[in-house]
């Protein structure tokens, strides 16, 4: 890794998105108006997680949902359990994601979230009651049109499964375009799961 590398990952993670950003648009010349709007995310969603825990105590968690933007069709992007996430870093993330999408012409924008916490130190039922609680509180942003969550760190197909039942709940019928990354049995895909570590 060179040294610009090292000191790039140490800084904001949303601030260095923001000099990628700005240095690849000084090289394209984008247009100015375009630049300043990729500056900033369109929405940012910060909620606060009551969980019940395993010994009876209530334990409070912070998470987030950035949409970064969705100009070029609905926002896409994961979900992480990790407890070093920031609003500054699901930011950068969703920024990045905005840009793969349309540097390979998908037809989504970019989005992420994430939750505070350390799923190591949590049992499979506070895992669920963290999920539905975090799930209920972002679904006025997500769909399948909106916004499509997906598995990041820490998360997998079941915690996926939970945010489509619940999503579902909410809506009185089956929504499984509203994730991806869910298990096969729930309409979710072969090969995804391995996708991920190949692309």
């Amino acid at each position: 890794m060179a040294k610009g590398e090292r000191n790039l990952h140490k800084e904001n993670p949303y601030a260095a998105a923001l000099k990628m950003l700005d240095s690849a648009a000084e090289k394209i010349n984008l247009n100015k108006n375009v630049w300043q709007r990729l500056r900033h995310p369109r929405r940012c969603l910060i909620v606060s997680l009551p969980v019940m825990m395993d010994d009876g105590s209530l334990k409070m968690f912070e998470g987030y949902r950035v949409q970064h933007d969705y100009s070029r069709g609905p926002a896409k992007g994961g979900i992480r359990y990790h407890p070093d996430v920031t609003l500054d870093e699901v930011k950068a993330l969703a920024a990045w994601m905005t840009w793969k999408c349309a540097v390979v012409n998908i037809p989504y924008g970019g989005a992420k979230g994430g939750v505070r916490c350390n799923p190591k130190e949590m049992s499979r039922g506070e895992l669920e009651r963290l999920t539905r609680r975090y799930a209920s509180e972002i679904l006025i942003i997500i769909g399948p049109d909106k916004d499509i969550p997906a598995p990041d760190v820490y998360t997998d197909a079941q915690v996926m499964a939970w945010i489509m039942d619940t999503y579902s709940v909410a809506h009185g019928h089956s929504v499984p375009g509203v994730v991806t990354g869910k298990p096969i049995s729930l309409g979710g895909t072969l090969g995804r799961k391995e996708a991920t570590g190949r692309g």
